[in-house]
């Protein structure tokens, strides 16, 4: 039986190494941790709606009309229909502070009457389908704008390999950033799940117009540094999906 000294310090080293963990150590701390996020409490819920298809054109316009009544309650990051990639989908992203401040909101929906009333209420017929997870920013991204409005957004959901940002954060933050150094797209926001499909990263990209997207894509293909930085961060990607967003008009990144 070895002494109880000798237990405790592989125990206290394995600590260190915890709390001591970045972005940029995955071998080290993939049984350890699964990464550090923000320092700090806030995070995001991303929504997704699937609406029916006969009455997308009548929820957008709800929208439009009645969804001040919600974002008197709390901040709307962004809120956007799917034209390519997904058809007939609504993403929308709200901030919160922390998970009291999530609860406090939910109650004071539920009872403001104008909200429940005016878009609740006929609202929930037309939709098929809701979806909901909570995602943090990755620690090196800060939520961004695009450099003017008007243009698309480029969602990219991408499920990793079981072990969090400790496994494959490195190899993920070259493969974006190498992209961002080509000039041709405007990165927006890089999330990672906490509730919803573990794993999951949502990235999100700004461009001119789909034109101009394909145009950058097919030049970044052929760059030395981005297809070096994918093939490296592939290695640890399980399956990858595309959609092309269009801002509603009620949405704050337009």
């Amino acid at each position: 039986m070895l002494p109880p000294e000798a237990l405790r310090r592989p125990l206290a080293a394995a600590a260190r190494l915890a709390r001591a963990g970045a972005w940029a150590r995955p071998q080290v701390l993939a049984s350890l941790a699964t990464g550090p996020r923000q320092n700090n409490s806030i995070f995001y819920e991303i929504r997704t709606y699937d609406i029916k298809p006969s009455k997308m054109k009548e929820f957008v316009e709800m929208v439009n009309k009645y969804f001040h009544l919600r974002t008197a309650h709390s901040e709307l990051v962004g809120f956007w229909s799917a034209e390519l990639g997904a058809m007939n989908k609504l993403v929308h992203i709200w901030k919160y502070d922390n998970f009291a401040h999530r609860a406090a909101v939910r109650h004071a929906l539920a009872n403001d009457k104008d909200w429940q009333g005016k878009f609740i209420s006929p609202a929930l017929p037309l939709i098929e389908k809701q979806h909901n997870e909570v995602a943090y920013l990755v620690p090196w991204c800060q939520l961004g704008k695009p450099p003017r409005e008007g243009g698309v957004y480029e969602w990219v959901t991408f499920q990793m390999k079981p072990g969090g940002p400790a496994l494959w954060g490195e190899a993920f933050q070259a493969a974006v950033n190498a992209h961002i150094n080509t000039g041709y797209t405007k990165l927006i926001g890089v999330f990672h799940t906490e509730y919803g499909l573990l794993n999951t990263v949502h990235v999100i990209w700004w461009n001119e117009s789909p034109d101009h997207r394909a145009a950058g894509r097919h030049s970044a293909h052929e760059d030395a540094r981005v297809v070096a930085a994918v093939r490296d961060s592939v290695r640890f990607l399980e399956s990858q999906q595309n959609v092309l967003l269009i801002p509603l008009q009620c949405s704050p990144l337009k």
